[in-house]
């Protein structure tokens, strides 16, 4: 098969949307099928020996995004591809999905982003008027792009109810795989992570992890109270524009607490392959706190690592997180459900272990190879799907 892959997000960039998309890319090489990517510009020039075509795009809060041009339709003629696939589609992946309707080709979107959650917490500081009408705005935009796809997979029951809900049409399950090959267990016997641990938790606290973009849609002021618990370190890996307020609100609440104060909060910065599994290694409680997950592939990675973990009860997190089995899940509308989650998992080593070894079995199925074979499927129905409504 020749799949032509839109990504509005891609490297150098690391998230969600370009690790799914490398993950594909790798299965595709491995299973011999043939794919180009069309992505944002500052992406190498190929990536696991496909093409990469980057298009121009323009700076935006530290992400590049792609520029809806006719660069897109000019790769996909050139490339004559037998599916499309476009990765979280909203401005370049628009125009992707546009191109492809024009060129009468079959189209797979992957719904990844909640973009209306996030415009209207954004939109608030302006008024919540403000906010809820770009929320509708961005609805009516994804369902009117979205209706150009034959199939739009979402990676959660959560997030599949709410597109629904909002009208796009063609709609399917597709979750996300886990890298079980690089986070596993035995990265805690690692020298390197044995290390970390020791000049992170000199004194034997408890670890109280988190990986992902420090910004505000991210809800990570959760963690203040957290981080007031005695006997534990706060230990952040990612970056972000929240950074510095974030260090100053937790290194606040630390230093308030009564009794013997905590260690402050340890910002570890943006990593990736096994600096990142060390990271996880070293963590006793992975906390998760953002609200607005259509999954949350930071949940399934430690999970990979034997972590128990400690999530919000909405979004993504529901279909990873089996309550008092894997982790607990926490009432977002309640600020110390959080805390005495965290508590709970803190005061009791055995019962981190129990969960951080259910967590465990539940996600090793979830292997990336299982998880794009899937995908594959899904194409090939689209395909179909594009056939039967030409005939």
């Amino acid at each position: 098969m020749r799949i032509a892959i839109v990504t509005e997000s891609f490297l150098p960039s690391l998230n969600g949307v370009t690790t799914s998309v490398c993950r594909v890319l790798d299965r595709l090489l491995e299973t011999g099928h043939d794919a180009v990517v069309i992505a944002p510009s500052h992406a190498p020039e190929s990536y696991a020996g496909f093409p990469v075509r980057a298009v121009t795009s323009i700076p935006v809060r530290q992400f590049q995004v792609g520029l809806p041009t006719g660069e897109i339709e000019d790769v996909l003629r050139e490339f004559r591809p037998d599916v499309v696939h476009v990765a979280s589609p909203f401005v370049l992946g628009a125009r992707g999905l546009t191109a492809a309707d024009r060129l009468g080709l079959p189209c797979v979107a992957i719904y990844q982003t909640d973009m209306p959650s996030y415009l209207e917490q954004h939109g608030n500081v302006a008024g919540a008027a403000t906010g809820r009408a770009a929320a509708k705005a961005a609805w009516r935009w994804i369902r009117r792009i979205h209706s150009l796809a034959d199939l739009t997979l979402a990676p959660s029951s959560a997030a599949l109810s709410d597109i629904r809900a909002h009208g796009v049409p063609r709609t399917g399950l597709w979750g996300r795989g886990v890298d079980t090959g690089l986070f596993r267990p035995e990265w805690r016997e690692d020298a390197g992570s044995r290390a970390l641990r020791r000049a992170l938790a000199p004194d034997g606290q408890v670890l109280v992890g988190y990986v992902g973009r420090l910004a505000p849609e991210k809800e990570i002021h959760r963690l203040v109270d957290v981080a007031t618990i005695p006997g534990t370190r706060i230990v952040l890996v990612g970056d972000g524009p929240s950074r510095t307020a974030l260090a100053e609100q937790l290194s606040e609440a630390v230093a308030g607490s009564p009794g013997r104060p905590n260690l402050p909060p340890v910002f570890l910065g943006r990593r990736s392959g096994d600096d990142l599994a060390r990271a996880y290694a070293a963590f006793d409680v992975f906390a998760h706190t953002g609200t607005r997950e259509t999954f949350g592939q930071t949940l399934q990675e430690a999970a990979a690592c034997r972590l128990p973990v400690v999530a919000p009860a909405m979004g993504g997190p529901l279909d990873l997180v089996d309550h008092g089995t894997t982790g607990f899940l926490f009432d977002p509308a309640d600020p110390r459900s959080i805390v005495e989650h965290v508590r709970t998992l803190v005061a009791d080593p055995a019962l981190r272990e129990a969960m951080g070894s259910a967590g465990l079995v539940k996600v090793e199925p979830r292997s990336w190879a299982a998880l794009v074979d899937q995908l594959v499927g899904h194409y090939e129905d689209a395909i179909a799907r594009h056939r039967a409504s030409a005939a």
